[in-house]
């Protein structure tokens, strides 16, 4: 098996799947990536079980088929250090002795058999949706964020896809806040719903950032696929029942506050400082047109107080948030002004922006409020 590439090709492309290998792995094999060369086309596969990434990588020059396994530090490292120059690779099949031959440098590593490598999902009876990369990336940032972290509560460590002829529709909540994501430019033929882990959509979101071509998405009830240029991502789907997530949304909001977001958000982030490490909480006072945002923590006896400027329709109101929950959320939206929606100071407030240039796009934000401290 022999062939030559290209050093900083080889490299990126390394780099462009290796997010998905694991620190430390129960089977050796993972810590491994998956050189499988079939006439002049280079495939290498890197796997953690749950999701599986492979590339094609170009190559100068093949010989002979075969299929290797290559420990992945050690190439990564040796690869790192090289200018652009054409590598010669030959492996001896049965040995699994890998030669890397550079200019006047020859490097020897032990490969492994390639038969010990978890095999890719087969994808049957599965339905397809080619959907912008632009769609899927900016979808898994606005809801990647609100997912949540408890095990116990698997499905909402992932996000929630709702797929129809009208619309696809991305989810994220941990119960304290949450993101809905639509978009009515990019739809289904078939209804369907399904809950993507985290780590393959993180892969995924640095794979786009690097293209603009379409990604056609595979799904059936087990695994989805993800497949554009030269990258092949499958991924296995979370098994479990999505709470209703339309439930909890407040449909009555007569409380309607208008701000521009990035005063907001800095003042947002000073008060913050000030409050309690522990809650970190952040009260909110409407009156009139004017809001003003306290924090304070009695353990240290620090307090922060700001007044901003607002368009305020509805009742005086004040309510308690997270702050950390609120600068996560008014981060993520990119409109210059921002409508906080609320009903009652127990009550879920929904962010929404404003005058947003693709009306295509929809997105919502709720975020719980926290019980107020008096002081």
């Amino acid at each position: 098996m022999k062939f030559i590439v290209s050093s900083i090709q080889l490299l990126k492309s390394l780099q462009s799947i290796s997010g998905v290998l694991n620190a430390s792995n129960t089977l050796p094999i993972l810590d491994d990536f998956l050189f499988d060369l079939k006439g002049d086309q280079l495939v290498i596969t890197a796997s953690d079980l749950d999701t599986t990434v492979r590339v094609n990588v170009p190559l100068s020059r093949a010989e002979e088929e075969g299929a290797v396994t290559i420990p992945a530090r050690i190439l990564m490292e040796t690869l790192k250090t090289f200018p652009e120059v054409p590598l010669q690779f030959t492996i001896d099949t049965t040995s699994k002795v890998v030669e890397i031959m550079a200019g006047e440098g020859k490097f020897k590593l032990a490969g492994h058999n390639a038969e010990e490598f978890p095999q890719t999902p087969v994808m049957e009876e599965t339905s397809t949706v080619v959907v912008a990369s632009e769609v899927i990336a900016k979808a898994i940032s606005k809801t990647i964020f609100a997912t949540g972290t408890d095990d116990f509560r698997q499905a909402m460590t992932g996000v929630f896809c709702q797929w129809s002829p009208e619309d696809l529709v991305f989810v994220g909540t941990d119960a304290h806040k949450l993101v809905r994501y639509r978009r009515t430019d990019a739809k289904s033929d078939n209804a369907a719903s399904f809950i993507l882990p985290k780590k393959p959509l993180n892969q995924l979101k640095n794979l786009l950032s690097h293209t603009e071509s379409d990604v056609t998405v595979e799904y059936n009830q087990a695994n989805a696929a993800f497949s554009f240029e030269n990258i092949h991502l499958v991924c296995r789907l979370i098994d479990g029942r999505y709470p209703n997530y339309e439930a909890v949304i407040p449909k009555e909001n007569p409380n309607k506050l208008l701000v521009e977001r990035i005063p907001f958000l800095n003042s947002l982030k000073r008060v913050a400082i000030y409050a309690n490490q522990s809650t970190h909480q952040v009260r909110v006072k409407v009156t009139g047109q004017e809001m003003v945002l306290s924090a304070e923590d009695i353990d240290f006896a620090n307090e922060a107080k700001e007044r901003l400027n607002c368009h305020y329709e509805g009742e005086d109101m004040e309510i308690g948030f997270n702050s950390k929950f609120l600068v996560e959320m008014v981060s993520n939206l990119d409109t210059n002004e921002i409508t906080l929606e609320m009903s009652e100071p127990n009550r879920a407030g929904i962010l929404l922006p404003v005058n947003n240039e693709n009306p295509s796009e929809d997105i919502l934000m709720l975020v719980m409020p926290v019980m107020l401290a008096q002081y």
